[in-house]
């Protein structure tokens, strides 16, 4: 007997095909696609079967995890997602010890090749991988088991993407990316933020079950969805960042006004992510819409190339604003102040112009 299809669990569940088509609307603009595109979605996923999803957690802090449980209640995104309290899910799944580790075994033999796996948290390969053990193996082992056997591979989050803060100098435990761990794994897929955001690990599933492969990704094989543009690009404070309007200090009227926060450290210039379309919290706000300074926790190596946090870097990568953000204001108003100069030497010149033409006009009369 076949699976039952997404929309036969919707109803189930209470949730109404209104709820289920708006939910593909929202889908479609988090993939950057047209409204049309959300019945396409509906069509190609609402009789799909459910992926098997394994989701391994290592060195972390489990924000991932909380970020997923965080999601709206309930959503069809649950529906989509919570295969992984049903197969495999530490914090998630009923099973505790031995069983829980049975059940993730059966699932990948009996699902080799067709599972997708979610690592959480960086591989620590110090002291023979001793620093992260789960029941008595380590998680080195675990992923290279786990993530060789799979479909596919996402690394949720920046530890599992790029080693995180567990992976930051001195490094004392060895911490590695998933990609360093278990190299030449098969369709990798790094979900790097701190935490991930719960709409486009949504996303992406959905992208895999409506188009069958996976997205195009950047250099850091993240989807180019929800990283193919930096955080200033689509920031909500651009434009007073282009007017040279910059927060000087905490508490000041231009951060009261919702002025830019790079001189506060914000590090959206240099940073790839869709906060500022994706939002967090069901789309109510994000950090800096709060007020506070993006602090490129998408990126690699975050931690050691952004901070101070609250220092700007003079030299951010991929983004030549050091130089002359700090002129930038007195540049404008020395534009402007042209500008009403020009202005007013072009009243004069017009108001001169028309004395000329009155007193031309008196003498051919006489």
């Amino acid at each position: 007997m076949n699976a039952p299809g997404l929309a036969q669990r919707l109803e189930r569940s209470g949730l109404s095909r209104r709820d289920f088509l708006s939910f593909c609307a929202s889908m479609a603009a988090v993939l950057g696609l047209p409204d049309t595109a959300g019945q396409a979605i509906a069509a190609a996923v609402e009789n799909e079967a459910k992926p098997i999803l394994i989701w391994l957690e290592f060195q972390d802090c489990a924000g991932n995890s909380e970020s997923l449980l965080r999601a709206g209640h309930p959503t069809v995104a649950d529906l989509i997602l919570d295969e992984i309290s049903l197969s495999y899910h530490e914090m998630l799944m009923a099973a505790a010890g031995s069983q829980a580790e049975q059940v993730l075994s059966e699932t990948v033999r009996d699902n080799a090749g067709k599972y997708i796996v979610l690592v959480e948290g960086s591989i620590p390969a110090g002291a023979d991988g001793a620093y992260c053990t789960i029941g008595g193996k380590s998680a080195l082992q675990i992923a290279r088991d786990i993530c060789g056997k799979a479909a596919a591979t996402i690394a949720v989050g920046t530890c599992a993407a790029f080693g995180g803060i567990p992976a930051a100098r001195p490094n004392p435990t060895g911490a590695m990316s998933v990609g360093d761990a278990v190299p030449g794994v098969a369709n990798l897929i790094n979900m790097s933020a701190c935490p991930a955001n719960a709409e486009n690990i949504t996303a992406l599933i959905i992208y895999y079950m409506t188009m069958k492969r996976w997205p195009p990704l950047d250099q850091y094989r993240r989807p180019l969805f929800a990283y193919g543009k930096s955080i200033h690009d689509s920031c909500e404070r651009r434009a007073h960042f282009d007017a040279g309007q910059y927060v000087e200090e905490w508490g000041d009227d231009a951060h009261r006004h919702g002025h830019c926060l790079y001189k506060m450290g914000c590090k959206g210039p240099a940073t790839s992510q869709n906060c500022p379309i994706v939002k967090w919290n069901e789309g109510t706000n994000w950090p800096i819409g709060c007020g506070h300074p993006c602090i490129g926790c998408a990126e690699p190596n975050f931690w050691d190339t952004m901070t101070p946090f609250y220092q700007r870097l003079p030299n951010v990568a991929g983004f030549d604003v050091g130089n002359w953000v700090d002129p930038v204001g007195l540049g404008l108003t020395g534009l402007v102040t042209a500008a009403v100069a020009m202005h007013g030497i072009g009243e004069v010149v017009r108001h001169r112009a028309g004395e000329k033409s009155s007193d031309n006009s008196g003498s051919e009369n006489e």
